[in-house]
């Protein structure tokens, strides 16, 4: 039975409760005991109620909402170059969003200085006056220990190993902090965006490939690597050494990072993802080729994971993920190699949260994390 004030904000801030009742309904409370709960609640400041909700058959019932002045999240996608940081309100809707140069190469201590640093930036410039800050968190593009925040021998992050974030996050601001894989932050973000599938398997195609899986409604998360598809070794005709240290890792070959070597090999100058999406889309032969030859390796890797848990869907987000023919191919792979029973229903998409999904994703399990 969920009937914890938190549970009952959860439902509110996720959407799938807007009344008593239906607080009621999915709470397995009774409703004089929601009732009771949602006072308190809007005592705190944390819910309001306010015009007339959905009628199910009589009188429409009041709405509830988060209330805008409980508070704030800060959150932010760090990427090998770059980040997304965004303030969110605790309903997960952004409020302002910015993307700013960022080098991880600079190391885990002056990342997380700026981070936090940037984070008071927002909040001076376009924080709500008078509402308080309730969390703060940021996505790793490496894997992360969910029981200590600390990151696990990335491969593309040298100096970060065992590197404690969330204690140093924490040490800015004394409030709960959220520290996890980027490719997880998607999947956790997007699962908003696909009502009624339960069981997703989120790709991350930028500088580096990830996966993050949502299982029966939740993030999966594993140990800290469930989903994380970078390093499974692939077939090719020659041998290229991963930046993990082994040979042929899918990696190696697909991700964003992978095509700009190649492209600067022949003569093609790109910075980032994005560049070669818009090569793809100006009809640059070499461009296409290498993005249809990257999802068709990804497609073969994902096979063997559709055959195994059977998703309802795979949505591809990052920076690739609106080159079609990295979507194509990534369809093609999977329809002609699955058993027909596993691909019966699937989808395979492109992501409908966009380049925000890891700051929703962030926000939902930050508010989590806020509620507890």
């Amino acid at each position: 039975m969920r009937g914890a004030q938190g549970d009952l904000l959860r439902l509110v801030a996720a959407g799938q409760a807007e009344s008593r009742a239906e607080l009621a309904r999915m709470s397995g409370l009774a409703a004089s005991s929601v009732s009771l709960r949602v006072e308190e609640l809007i005592g705190t400041g944390l819910l309001v109620e306010e015009g007339a909700g959905t009628s199910r058959g009589g009188r429409r019932p009041r709405r509830l909402r988060l209330s805008p002045s409980a508070g704030v999240l800060a959150v932010a996608d760090l990427g090998a170059h770059h980040a997304r940081l965004g303030l969110l309100d605790l309903s997960g809707t952004p409020l302002v969003v910015e993307e700013r140069p960022c080098d991880i190469a600079l190391g885990p201590e002056a990342t997380m200085d700026w981070i936090a640093a940037s984070f008071e930036d927002l909040l001076l410039r376009h924080g709500p006056p008078g509402v308080p800050l309730r969390g703060v968190g940021t996505g790793i593009p490496g894997p992360v220990d969910p029981a200590t925040g600390r990151v696990v021998a990335p491969s593309r992050m040298p100096g970060w190993n065992n590197f404690p974030v969330a204690e140093r996050l924490g040490s800015h601001f004394d409030l709960p902090v959220l520290v996890e894989n980027d490719a997880n932050l998607m999947a956790a973000g997007e699962a908003r965006s696909w009502p009624g599938r339960e069981t997703l398997m989120v790709l991350k195609a930028g500088s580096g490939i990830g996966c993050g899986v949502i299982v029966n409604g939740a993030l999966h998360r594993g140990r800290g690597a469930a989903g994380d598809i970078s390093h499974v070794r692939v077939r090719s005709d020659s041998s290229v050494t991963c930046s993990c240290g082994h040979l042929d890792c899918l990696e190696a070959y697909a991700s964003g990072a992978a095509l700009m070597a190649v492209l600067g090999e022949q003569g093609i100058a790109v910075e980032r993802p994005g560049d070669i999406v818009a090569l793809v889309e100006d009809g640059v032969p070499e461009a296409t080729a290498l993005v249809r030859n990257a999802g068709r390796l990804i497609g073969e890797v994902l096979t063997v994971l559709v055959n195994f848990l059977n998703p309802d869907a795979i949505v591809v987000g990052g920076g690739l993920s609106s080159a079609e023919p990295l979507i194509s191919a990534i369809r093609a792979a999977v329809y002609e190699r699955c058993l027909p029973l596993a691909t019966r229903d699937l989808e395979i998409a492109a992501s409908r949260s966009g380049p925000d999904a890891a700051l929703l994703g962030a926000g939902a399990l930050l508010l989590d994390a806020v509620l507890a």
